[in-house]
């Protein structure tokens, strides 16, 4: 079974529009979260995993399972032990070849993910991933817009945030983790070339045509 791709980023950066490209290109999925209010395109991001694994682990951390606050601290995501690094690669394993996974390419989209990286890259060492990026200021704009982002209600409060997912970033590419990152303003933009080399790196094939149809950039101002 092939480690994964991991999509991961601050909420509000394009994580889902990254995920549904890669799914488009022929990368699974498994069963995901549809459209809704705020990603009307499709959230991308694994039912199972989020719900039965991804959130239980950070309520038993005591992390916000939202991902919004508290955040994991240090001690929470680098004190693992092998057992519990075991159990979280056997779930993540089972979920998805119970979703339909035979063979090929299989990614898992969550922003939360970047806060316990470690416990994915010690369950996954092969994996490749994504770090979704955007203008800082139009992360806050979106998270003022966005009714499930509740944690802070100032501009300085949602910095702090994202400095947070920042210093995880800088660990993960200090860690030598197999990272790209991938900033979807120059897919807007009409860069289709820059989409293209990045899922072409993730060993599959660029579907332009549906890969177009599928990128509204009128979505992306939210």
């Amino acid at each position: 079974m092939k480690d994964p791709i991991l999509i991961v980023g601050c909420a509000r950066s394009g994580t889902s529009m990254t995920a549904g490209m890669l799914n488009i290109c022929g990368a699974f999925g498994g069963e995901m979260y549809g459209p809704g209010p705020w990603n009307q395109k499709g959230m991308f991001e694994n039912i199972d995993i989020r719900a039965n694994i991804v959130r239980p682990y950070l309520e038993k951390i005591g992390a916000d399972p939202r991902g919004q606050k508290p955040l994991p601290n240090n001690r929470q995501v680098f004190e693992i032990s092998p057992p519990e690094v075991e159990k979280f690669k056997q779930d993540v394993q089972r979920s998805i070849v119970k979703q339909g996974y035979r063979e090929g390419t299989w990614f898992y989209k969550c922003p939360k993910s970047a806060m316990i990286w470690y416990l994915w890259h010690c369950a996954f060492p092969e994996a490749k991933w994504i770090i979704v990026k955007r203008d800082h200021a139009d992360i806050i704009k979106s998270c003022f817009k966005t009714r499930f982002l509740t944690a802070f209600h100032t501009k300085e409060g949602w910095q702090g945030w994202i400095d947070a997912h920042e210093r995880r970033f800088l660990e993960m590419k200090i860690g030598g983790l197999d990272v790209r990152e991938f900033w979807p303003s120059k897919m807007i933009a009409g860069d289709y070339e820059y989409a293209k080399e990045l899922v072409e790196a993730m060993g599959l094939k660029f579907n332009e045509p549906m890969v177009r149809a599928f990128i509204d950039p009128k979505l992306f101002k939210d």
